[in-house]
């Protein structure tokens, strides 16, 4: 059955369909194979109605509206120009500064392609008159987008904890080490290189300067402070963060920035229903095609074959490293989570790994997949937002990929780099 379920999803991902339409058909095989009788379907159903249940889930279209409305308003500019004139005069200073709106819009928004539009478009731009090669410019925005999965509030944290039964709060303040490293380490290569291509710098800004984009952008800061802050501090928990990001969003951008019509706010409003749909479709076949395969013992058979049975925890943590990332780099992050978690949820357990450190592992090999040839999917968001071909958005990422996997090899050997914030707020 397995390899018949398999090829189902390949023969029809290859003739362009959706990858809703692969879940829900290798689903719908899986349980006539299993139980051999339609009439037993309605046991899917009941699987796919029991993946959307969580209530936690209720925090993705919030995070999700919250980003939408603060792209289409004044937040991530504000952002921008408060990070320009802090370091946009260092050497290098552009590509930093890109590295950093992006860190900071994703502790607002929790997307990768949100981050994409909101910061790349503008910045690109600013960046190429500077005098970076396009492939470089790509390359900084797709993956610096990353960082946004890690920082909270990351989407794809929501879902690795209503899939693991993990704590999303922890979840959350564990991210934000790793997503802070990812910025160092990307900020010293743009250094290196903006010296090595003599790319020459931008003017430095007073200190009148600085003081009024940081006067600007008090207003944006607030939504780091209501998610974490409010987290840490047991105001809220991630679903009513959610919430107040929201309101706090219609507050700043319609009635304080005023840069958000009403007609601007219902297109928002479709857009993100749009998005929501395809995202709780896509969790509800996850967690059906979960059930079909765990019932089969597919996941059982798999590891086996590879021996992890065998391994310490360190092994274990290289397997998964290593499957999230290969599974990203052709199918949607949410589905890779969906579908593989669960697979190595016993392992996991039986080893006695921490659920917050495998989960901040596997967020960030699936950001780190989503920017990876072949099909990453934030190379394709780049590719429809900028009008660029394939080939000149992917060709700079080799260098950051790497950056990337050394943090993920990092946090194999030193898991405190995650654990450390999660347990000064929880233990």
């Amino acid at each position: 059955m397995a390899w018949t379920i398999f090829s189902i999803m390949v023969v029809l991902l290859l003739l362009g369909f959706p990858m809703m339409i692969p879940l829900i058909t290798a689903t719908a095989v899986g349980f006539y194979w299993t139980f051999g009788d339609l009439g037993q379907m309605e046991t899917m159903i009941q699987q796919m109605m029991a993946g959307i249940r969580p209530a936690s889930l209720i925090a993705v279209p919030m995070f999700i509206f919250a980003a939408d409305i603060m792209t289409r308003g004044q937040s991530a500019q504000r952002l921008i120009d408060l990070v320009m004139s802090m370091v946009g005069h260092k050497r290098g200073g552009l590509a930093i500064s890109t590295a950093a709106a992006c860190t900071m819009f994703g502790a607002v928004s929790g997307s990768t392609q949100a981050t994409v539009v909101a910061i790349g478009s503008p910045l690109r731009p600013r960046m190429l008159k500077a005098g970076y090669k396009d492939s470089f410019v790509l390359a900084l925005i797709v993956n610096a987008s990353d960082i946004a999965f890690l920082i909270p509030p990351s989407i794809g944290m929501i879902i690795y904890g209503v899939v693991a039964n993990a704590s999303i709060a922890e979840l959350f303040i564990a991210g934000i080490g790793p997503g802070l490293l990812i910025l160092v380490l990307f900020s010293i290569y743009c250094w290196i290189h903006a010296v090595r291509h003599k790319v020459p710098t931008e003017p430095r800004a007073s200190w009148r300067e600085r003081l009024t984009t940081l006067h600007r952008a008090l207003w944006p800061l607030g939504f780091p402070v209501i998610i974490i802050g409010g987290i840490y501090g047991g105001v809220f928990s991630p679903t009513e963060a959610a919430s107040a990001c929201v309101l706090y969003a219609l507050i700043l951008e319609m009635i304080v920035f005023r840069s958000v019509s009403v007609r601007e706010l219902i297109a928002t409003a479709r857009s993100t229903g749009l998005v929501t749909a395809v995202v709780f479709i896509l969790v509800a076949a996850g967690a059906a095609f979960s059930w079909v395969i765990s019932f089969a013992q597919i996941p059982q058979q798999v590891l086996a074959a590879i021996g992890i049975d065998d391994m310490g925890p360190k092994g274990v943590l290289f397997v998964i490293s290593i499957a999230f990332f290969i599974g990203c780099m052709f199918v949607d992050p949410i589905v890779v989570i969906l579908v593989m978690v669960p697979i190595f949820a016993p392992v996991v357990q039986g080893v006695g790994l921490d659920p917050v450190l495998v989960g901040t592992i596997i967020t960030l090999q699936v950001a780190i997949g989503s920017a990876t040839p072949p099909f990453g999917a934030d190379i394709f968001t780049a590719i429809a937002i900028f009008k660029r071909p394939y080939i000149e958005v992917i060709r700079g990422t080799p260098p950051f990929i790497l950056i990337l996997l050394c943090v993920s090899v990092a946090l194999i050997f030193f898991p405190q780099i995650a654990l450390f914030l999660r347990d000064l707020a929880f233990r």
